[in-house]
């Protein structure tokens, strides 16, 4: 059954995170804006004693809902709907279901946000390039990315271009596009109208996909599409882009990262990036480098770009974070 209707959303969380114990609820807490940590800390705070009976009920709520989203993932909001109602009934699946549309909007393609990218892969390849890149666009950039380092290579820059200059899709063409895809899946989805593509869609897809799959398609671009490319650099930061950070967000980056990771990505770094880490770390330090660069033989460039990758990861981790800023360029040096 559902907890009972005067307990807030706020004291389930409360209760539930308290039940899970310090360290897991510490993992979890991580994940809510400030606002709602404080209000559910200040919430625990007061709290002195649960009943078990009521512990009992915001653990079987938490069970159900994290059920249906998982449904939903699987194969969209009517699937979820069928296989909760053969399981707790009409009307507890209806309260289920509504608390998830209450709690996010359920947009295009969410269905396939779990399918292997290869088998995607197969399943858009011989779609037009309009449509795969309406699909990519709806997809997380990490998937999206993998897809699009998968497609055969002439048609990876138009796709790209494709994306960057997507504005609105009507629901129309997106709800014929879904049909495709769902027959496809054999399974069924139901989602609002959103709005994707844009050039920061296209940023997001190539800080996923490997450094060659990035260099063709921006070479690509380049030769029709020049100030597309120049916007698209501006906004794409790369391993090289190290040095035009300041001391300060070097430092915090090189704390953050793997040495091994450091090593690797160094071994394939400009003369220029590697005197500007080094000139950040301690002189013993920059010393321990070198060696580990020297020792450690012929690499492969994959390798050393994975590593890069990696550390590029980290980087807009922390800018994200707020913890490093990172000046895009232009003439009011744009900082996001």
């Amino acid at each position: 059954m559902f907890v009972r209707g005067k307990v807030s959303g706020v004291k389930k969380a409360a209760i539930l995170l308290m039940a899970l114990g310090p360290t897991i609820s510490a993992k979890i807490l991580r994940h809510f804006n400030e606002a709602d940590i404080e209000r559910i800390s200040l919430e625990i705070a007061n709290t002195s004693k649960v009943e078990v009976s009521l512990i009992d009920e915001v653990f079987e709520e938490f069970m159900l809902v994290n059920q249906a989203q998982k449904y939903m993932l699987d194969g969209g909001i009517e699937y979820a709907r069928t296989l909760l109602e053969k399981t707790l009934g009409s009307q507890k699946a209806h309260e289920i279901i509504k608390k998830l549309r209450d709690a996010q909007q359920i947009k295009p393609f969410m269905f396939i946000r779990k399918v292997d990218p290869k088998q995607l892969t197969n399943m858009i390849a011989n779609e037009h390039p309009q449509t795969i890149a309406l699909i990519l666009s709806y997809l997380d950039a990490q998937q999206a990315s993998q897809v699009l380092s998968s497609l055969p290579e002439e048609q990876q820059a138009d796709i790209a271009h494709r994306i960057a200059v997507m504005e609105r899709t009507s629901p129309e063409v997106l709800r014929e596009v879904e049909k495709v895809l769902r027959d496809r899946l054999t399974s069924m989805v139901q989602q609002d109208y959103a709005v994707a593509g844009g050039i920061q869609a296209l940023v997001d897809i190539l800080n996923n996909v490997d450094r060659g799959t990035e260099k063709l398609i921006l070479e690509e671009l380049e030769v029709d599409y020049p100030k597309l490319v120049d916007e698209i650099r501006k906004r794409l930061f790369i391993f090289e882009d190290i040095i035009s950070l300041d001391n300060a967000s070097i430092q915090r980056i090189i704390r953050e990262v793997d040495q091994k990771d450091l090593a690797m990505a160094l071994k394939g770094s400009s003369e220029e990036v590697r005197e500007r880490i080094f000139r950040n770390v301690s002189k013993r330090a920059a010393e321990m480098l070198r060696e580990d660069i020297e020792f450690m033989g012929p690499v492969r460039l994959r390798e050393v770009e994975e590593a890069q990758q990696r550390i590029v990861s980290v980087v807009r981790r922390l800018d994200e974070a707020g913890e490093i800023i990172i000046s895009r360029g232009g003439e009011d040096a744009i900082v996001v």
